[in-house]
């Protein structure tokens, strides 16, 4: 399954004026799932960072069963977005219909809805529908190769999901843990070292190098060169969102060999007597690597606890040197 078996059309209407032109794009695609099946994947926006390649991050902000409101962090042509959308859901009419509250430039307006249909074999088609004005001529034409090319990713993406039943999760492949250590320090302390990763080669000994870049304040893109104990050595790169001094969420765009994702966040929780820090991982293992990676021998189980134990060892270590520098300064 590609981008491009997802099948589209294309309708526009123009207004007088370039920057306010708006575009109405549709895109659909069949999937062999049930349609409830595929509304809740829809619905259930926490699992969006791990369903869509584009989506980083995702926070539910209020809501109930009907309607709510979210914050979205995802990448359009390579740079990370962030927008506040309404949504609302009609799981009857297996429906949900959005309209960005606060969005970011070049976006003025975005609006759409996802329509899940039933077919008479037993499949459904899902239909995506968009419609977006820029706040300049450049902007649109950057809207509508971002619209296209997230709407045909994400429609595969949901595709590749629904039929597989997330699948991963079933077959062993899909892992999440959490390490946590109590701290004697502040949070923004805790916090601030985590976020200072441009500062990580000279506080982390697993760390080689960094390159750390922030375009605007809480987006991050950090790419770094790492050590595991074995000894060998990884280039990883991660889209960053920063809630100071609470929360560090991330994904990873650039993977090691066994994983095809990776999504995490750090929390730094006041207790009124300390900070509890945590460190925690979702992970989805590659198996077609499992044997050069780890020998013709290794099992799926195998090859699990050794992704597992690498990102824990790397994760207790980055957290006892927070709480080392958090109580120093304390």
């Amino acid at each position: 399954m590609t981008v491009h078996d997802v099948e589209d059309t294309v309708h526009r209407a123009e207004a007088a004026e370039g920057e306010h032109t708006v575009r109405e794009v549709e895109h659909e695609i069949t999937v062999s799932a049930p349609a409830e099946a595929v509304y809740r994947l829809i619905a259930d926006v926490e699992n969006w960072p791990r369903i869509f390649p584009p989506t980083v991050h995702v926070e539910r902000v209020e809501g109930d069963a009907r309607e709510e409101r979210i914050r979205i962090w995802a990448t359009g042509n390579g740079e990370v977005k962030h927008w506040t959308s309404r949504r609302v859901l009609d799981r009857a009419a297996l429906r949900v219909d959005f309209r960005q509250e606060v969005s970011t430039p070049p976006v003025a307006a975005m609006g759409g809805a996802w329509i899940i249909e039933n077919l008479p074999s037993g499949q459904c088609r899902v239909r995506l529908l968009h419609d977006y004005r820029a706040v300049d001529a450049a902007g649109l034409a950057w809207l509508d190769e971002a619209v296209d090319r997230n709407s045909r990713t994400e429609l595969a993406a949901l595709k590749e999901n629904a039929e597989r039943g997330l699948a991963a999760e079933d077959e062993g492949l899909l892992c999440s843990f959490e390490d946590t250590v109590r701290v004697d320090g502040t949070a923004k302390d805790v916090y601030d070292f985590i976020n200072e990763a441009h500062l990580w080669p000279e506080r982390l000994p697993h760390v080689d190098s960094v390159r750390l870049d922030e375009p605007v304040p809480g987006l991050q893109t950090l790419e770094m060169d790492t050590r595991s104990k074995d000894g060998s050595a990884h280039t990883t790169k991660s889209h960053r969102v920063t809630f100071p001094h609470r929360k560090i969420a991330y994904k990873q765009i650039t993977l090691p060999a066994l994983m095809t994702l990776h999504t995490g966040y750090w929390t730094f929780t006041d207790t009124g007597s300390g900070v509890t820090a945590s460190s925690q991982h979702t992970f989805v293992l590659d198996t077609g690597n499992v044997a050069r990676v780890l020998g013709p021998d290794a099992t799926t189980a195998d090859a699990v606890a050794y992704v597992r134990t690498a990102l824990s060892t790397n994760s207790l270590a980055t957290l006892g040197a927070a709480k080392a520098y958090a109580e120093s300064r304390g």
